[in-house]
C-alpha cells in the first residue's frame, strides 16, 4: 500500500464471515456499519460499538468476524502517517469521519495517490486521532481450561453456572479457578462474567434486537434487572445508549 490511507467496504449475506488470524504492517480501523463486528487479539476480544469501530495497531495478530447480513468498512493506515494508540481500542466515530472513510472506500482503484485524495487523507487522519476511545473489550485467555469456560459462556451467556460448579467441571478447586481467572484476565470471576454478558448484550442490541429479547436471551429475571446492569456498566440505560448512536 503506497498511499497513507486505503479503505475497503464489505457486506456479508445470510452467513457470517470470518477472517482467520492474520497480521499486516499497517494499522487497521474496523468501522461497523450494520450488524456486529468483533476482533480477537492475544488476550482480548474487541467489539465495534454502534456507529463506531476498533483500532488494531500494525503487526498485531488478529481474527475478525462480521455477523450475517452485516456491513463494515476497514481502513488501513500507514504507521508513519499518524499517531494512533499502540494497543487495541474501541473508538467512537463522528458522522464526519464516517463519511470521509466511506468516501475513501468508494474511490476507484489507483486514485488514492491523486492530490485530491491526499488532501482528503490529511483531513481523515486529523479527525481519526481526535476520536474518543471506549472500553468495549473482554479479556480472554488461551489457557486450555479457561478457554473451555470462555467458549461455553460465549455460546450460552444465559448460563449461570457458579465458579464452584465450573471448578468441578474443570477438575480444579474453586480457589484455583478464581486465581487463574484473575491472573489471566485481571478480573474476578463475577466481574469477568458480567463483562462478557455486557459485550454480548451490546452485540445483540447493535443487531436490532429489543431490550426485552436481549434480557431474556442473557438469562435476566426481568428487563429492569438487565437495565440496571447496563446502566451501571455504561452510565446510561440501553435505550439512551442506542438513541445516541442512531
Amino acid at each position: 500500500m503506497d498511499a497513507r490511507v486505503a479503505a475497503v467496504r464489505i457486506r456479508t449475506r445470510a452467513l457470517a464471515e470470518e477472517l482467520p488470524t492474520h497480521r499486516h504492517p499497517q494499522g487497521q480501523l474496523a468501522m461497523l456499519l450494520r450488524g456486529t463486528v468483533t476482533c480477537e487479539v492475544p488476550g482480548a476480544l474487541w467489539m465495534a460499538p454502534l456507529h463506531g469501530g476498533f483500532w488494531i495497531p500494525g503487526g498485531v495478530p488478529h481474527s475478525l468476524s462480521v455477523s450475517a447480513d452485516g456491513s463494515a468498512c476497514f481502513l488501513f493506515v500507514q504507521d508513519a502517517a499518524t499517531v494512533m494508540p499502540q494497543t487495541c481500542c474501541s473508538l467512537s466515530i463522528s458522522p464526519l469521519l464516517r463519511e470521509l472513510i466511506l468516501h475513501v472506500a468508494a474511490l476507484p482503484e489507483g486514485a488514492q495517490r491523486d492530490p485530491q485524495a491526499q488532501r482528503l487523507h490529511a483531513v481523515l487522519l486529523d479527525q481519526l486521532v481526535r476520536m474518543p476511545t471506549e472500553a468495549m473489550h473482554l479479556p480472554v485467555s488461551e489457557e486450555p481450561r479457561l478457554r473451555r469456560l470462555i467458549d461455553a459462556l460465549m455460546r450460552d451467556p444465559a448460563d449461570r453456572t457458579t465458579a464452584a460448579q465450573w471448578a468441578s467441571r474443570l477438575a480444579m478447586s474453586e480457589r484455583t479457578l478464581t486465581r487463574l481467572v484473575r491472573l489471566e484476565t485481571g478480573m474476578s470471576f463475577g466481574r469477568w462474567s458480567q463483562r462478557l454478558r455486557l459485550i454480548v448484550a451490546l452485540q445483540r442490541l447493535n443487531s436490532g434486537l429489543s431490550v426485552q429479547r436481549v434480557a431474556d436471551e442473557l438469562g435476566y429475571d426481568s428487563v429492569s434487572a438487565f437495565i440496571t446492569m447496563f446502566r451501571k456498566a455504561m452510565g446510561q440505560p440501553p435505550a439512551r445508549y442506542l438513541a445516541q448512536r442512531r
